[in-house]
């Protein structure tokens, strides 16, 4: 049975940015379909008067002329300045005229209020009036919005507030002026930048993609409310000018033209549309083109840590204080490389050194900081890094937490095949259990890395091990969500390391050190994969062993050379021991 229509002519719709742009395209094609009302809210003035003569001229060097003419009339120097504002004034009030007039002649009705919606007060009491003629508001749409682009470097405070508050404090203060309980729909007009991301608008992403989170979110908690984020492409119209689009068209993004847009907003509430939160129209933004400048740069990049952002920290525990496992490390400065790279991925670690580490307690730093440097850069493209995570302690002493090299590329190579190591090692009669592990102490890991299954062979000189991960929820993965690396996976392998010195041991080991690292393919969850440990060398207080990491099928997804564990029976008073209440 058809749904019936959530707008119609009883309905009165609340539009922000409704009065020009491609929002009133939208209410114009939705006042010909359903002769509803609307309440559409604009910062610009419509009551200043025209100069006298300007009626009726719409050329702009024509009208130009006329504004210079009554500025000095009146006795003011017609700069740029005020010639340009007092141009803009007019062709905003003239596009707000025609979009009433539109709306009217569509047999609609429609009132135009100046005010600013990120100023609640202003806004909720200018409602009133509009409210109180036409009742209760059954609808909004959310069309505001502005744009400040710069590379993040270059955007200041003031850039991203007017980005920012207009879209989310805007949202935020509609909702406060009307209830939500009372609404057959709310639209929020995202961006597609969005869902992509663009260059130079960061924060212009940002926001509207907090619009998308907010429609899923209230869609949850008010399911009678058709609730939809619409990430527009760029439309033929509004912000787009002529150059723009030319230069969209040159990167093959097509602009959506006006009455297209117009139509697809309006199919979505009449009759009710599929009960999604969220659709995106348009093409992708072009990835940026790979840099190929030979210039070496440096970056900085800081972050606050926090036990209560990462909640897969108390599944690794060393003594009574959360300890972030030296696989997340890695993968922060493997993920950052590749933010800076989008059209790369990594492929190589070296000399990677756990040195201070970073624990959870009261010395936890304020901030720690990535200190990325380009090292080299080839003529296929590839880039290698030294990177050097660290912070300051409570004193201002400058601690180094962990280093490393790694190396991006544009193509991974080709996964080997090795049979020959898949199949390495007679199998035991009876295989250790993973639970088994990870119940008696062998292994201290909680939930999050609680990844192998069972040890095939286990002798002094190898250990063979199956190893399966079901999917972490992204909320416990916290600041560390798995990308190209997934260093939850990477934990558990790293464990074979820590199974071998328990048996030939009987001492906790933990990984202080590894020499190479090279990633074919990434690993998934939910995969059985096969783990061989090849001991390189040992003694009492230290083991060096190399790790091939298979698919079912012998293909490599990862090879590790030299890793390096820290072997002491000291550790046996510390390893899962559990925190004080």
């Amino acid at each position: 049975m058809t749904q019936p229509a959530l707008v119609h002519p009883s309905s009165v719709v609340l539009v922000s940015g409704g009065a020009r742009g491609i929002t009133a395209q939208c209410v114009i094609e939705l006042a010909q379909r359903a002769k509803c009302k609307f309440i559409l809210l604009g910062r610009s003035s419509i009551e200043n008067p025209e100069p006298h003569g300007a009626s009726g001229v719409s050329e702009e060097s024509a009208l130009k002329q006329i504004i210079m003419d009554d500025l000095k009339a009146r006795g003011e120097k017609p700069t740029l300045q005020k010639v340009q504002r007092a141009y803009k004034s007019i062709i905003t009030r003239r596009e707000v005229k025609e979009t009433l007039d539109a709306v009217k002649q569509a047999g609609g009705e429609a009132v135009y209020l100046q005010v600013d919606i990120t100023n609640r007060d202003e806004l909720i009491a200018k409602l009133a009036v509009p409210v109180h003629h036409f009742g209760p508001i059954t609808g909004i749409i959310h069309g505001a919005g502005n744009l400040a682009d710069k590379l993040i470097e270059k955007k200041t405070v003031e850039d991203y507030e007017s980005v920012f508050s207009t879209k989310i404090d805007g949202l935020e203060n509609m909702l406060a002026s009307v209830p939500l309980r009372q609404l057959d729909f709310l639209v929020l007009f995202s961006s597609i930048v969005g869902f992509y991301g663009n260059v130079g608008q960061a924060d212009y992403a940002m926001a509207n993609e907090i619009l998308n989170k907010t429609a899923h979110l209230m869609k949850l908690k008010n399911p009678n409310c058709h609730i939809i984020s619409i990430g527009w492409g760029p439309w033929d119209s509004g912000m787009v000018t002529p150059e723009l689009k030319k230069a969209f068209e040159e990167r093959n993004v097509r602009v959506i033209p006006a009455d297209v847009g117009a139509n697809i907003l309006a199919d979505e509430l009449m009759p009710s549309a599929a009960p999604v939160s969220q659709i995106v129209v348009g093409d992708a933004p072009p990835p940026p083109p790979a840099s190929h400048t030979p210039e070496l740069r440096h970056y900085e990049i800081r972050r606050k840590l926090s036990l209560d952002a990462n909640p897969f920290l108390h599944d690794h525990r060393i003594g009574e204080h959360p300890v972030l496992p030296a696989t997340c490390a890695a993968t922060w400065v493997a993920s950052a490389c590749e933010q800076l790279y989008p059209t790369h991925t990594f492929h190589t670690i070296e000399n990677y050194k756990v040195l201070k580490g970073i624990v959870f307690d009261e010395n936890l730093a304020d901030e720690y900081v990535l200190d990325l440097k380009e090292i080299a850069k080839s003529d296929d493209g590839d880039v290698e890094f030294d990177a050097l995570i660290w912070s300051h302690n409570k004193n201002g002493r400058k601690l180094y937490n962990y280093s490393l090299r790694l190396k991006l590329v544009t193509t991974p190579p080709p996964p080997p095949l090795d049979a020959e190591i898949f199949y390495a090692g007679e199998p035991m009669e009876s295989p250790l259990s993973g639970k088994t592990l990870y119940g008696d102490g062998t292994l201290f890991h909680g939930p999050s890395f609680q990844g192998v299954e069972r040890v095939l062979h286990v002798s002094n000189a190898r250990l063979t091990m199956e190893v399966t991960l079901p999917k972490i929820d992204h909320k416990v993965q916290g600041q560390f969500p798995v990308q190209t690396g997934n260093p939850f996976i990477y934990d558990a392998i790293v464990q074979s390391l820590l199974i071998w010195a328990q048996v030939f041991y009987q001492a906790p080991c933990l990984p202080s050190y590894m020499e190479r690292l090279d990633q074919y393919k990434a690993i998934p969850f939910d995969e059985v994969i096969r783990v061989t440990l090849e001991i390189a060398s040992q003694s009492e207080t230290a083991v060096v062993g190399n790790l091939t990491v298979q698919d079912q099928s012998g293909q490599t997804y990862v090879y590790i050379k030299g890793l390096q564990g820290t072997i002491s029976r000291r550790l046996n008073t510390m390893i899962g021991v559990k925190p004080k209440a």
